[in-house]
């Protein structure tokens, strides 16, 4: 096996070989725009280690991997639709720099170019990966559809934020490292392990990225920090805030998350410190640790060597504790 940054290396390797410009322009010039700002790729690489995971050679994986990849591009060009965001990895964002029909219309066109890297499998292959995907797309969209209605509602609660982001972020972690267990054609039962896994630290991650939102150091975090507070959005923190605080403190919070303000320095602070006092940043804190472990609980369960299991567990704890 290799580490993360090999794995990075080969995908962007493949995906630079990928021939994505043809006619007409305006619909795959924005494709290739957006698959080529970058990130840490982490989906696709997972799709590779995990097929390594089960003794099968990553380049098996790279259509698989290429296929996660252009599908989260395609949610994110939807995604920045909808929040009407300027920036999407410090560049001008797809709608912004040609126009929200076509930043539409290449989202479109990127799902279903995910779907053609699935045919490059036999059938039985092609067939278990479609219906993965397909089941994990729909939940992204739902997912994502929930995180909208929650921005009108007052009384969200913890476990349906959860359930929020596990459609929204961790089914895509999950189906990622399934996709790479079924290029290799290992066991259901060890293919339904590692997607439990995967879950799980998708869980781990979400949470990880809204407590970096609110305490990340602005240098490592690569976003704004404060951002969710910004748009008050309703994060975990948040949540856990109004479950832990005082009536007067809970008051407050609730007014600080009812305005929209030109300079929010003073907001940021308050909330922070609000979410430092009640107890909900150290709350976030352990749920981000109770989800990582719960992953390493499954590793217990596989049919692999100690070797890939402590590779899987780094990976993990690394996660745990990233700061950007």
């Amino acid at each position: 096996m290799h580490d993360i940054s090999q794995y990075q290396d080969f995908f962007i390797s493949y995906l630079k070989d990928q021939t994505i410009s043809k006619d007409p322009k305006n619909l795959y010039e924005p494709i290739e725009y957006i698959l080529k700002l970058g990130g840490k790729r982490m989906r696709p690489v997972l799709t590779l280690m995990t097929s390594e995971v089960f003794d099968t050679n990553f380049k098996l994986a790279l259509p698989a991997a290429m296929a996660v990849e252009v599908f989260h591009n395609f949610s994110l060009v939807h995604d920045d639709i909808m929040d009407d965001a300027p920036l999407r990895r410090g560049k001008v964002t797809v709608h912004e720099k040609w126009n929200i029909n076509t930043g539409i219309l290449s989202g479109d066109a990127m799902l279903i170019l995910a779907y053609q890297y699935f045919e490059q499998y036999e059938p039985v292959v092609f067939r278990d990966l479609a219906k993965l995907f397909s089941k994990t797309a729909l939940e992204v969209c739902e997912g994502q559809q929930w995180d909208v209605d929650f921005e009108e509602r007052k009384d969200v609660t913890v476990l349906e934020y959860l359930k929020m982001i596990e459609y929204k972020t961790a089914v895509l972690v999950a189906a990622a490292m399934k996709m790479g267990a079924i290029v290799a054609k290992t066991t259901e039962k060890e293919a339904d392990l590692i997607y439990d896994f995967g879950l799980n630290l998708g869980l781990a991650f979400q949470l990880q990225d809204d407590y970096l939102d609110a305490f990340g150091d602005p240098e490592t975090f690569g976003k704004q920090v404060g951002g969710d507070i910004m748009i008050n959005k309703k994060t975990y923190l948040y949540l856990k805030a109004l479950e832990f605080s005082t009536p007067e403190k809970i008051v407050l919070l609730e007014g600080l998350f009812s305005l929209q303000l030109p300079d929010n320095t003073e907001k940021i602070e308050t909330v922070k410190a609000i979410f430092n006092e009640s107890g909900a940043s150290k709350a976030t804190q352990e749920a981000i640790e109770m989800y990582t472990f719960r992953a390493f609980e499954t590793l217990d369960k596989m049919e692999i060597n100690a070797e890939k299991k402590n590779i899987l567990r780094t990976f993990g704890e690394n996660l745990m504790g990233r700061k950007v």
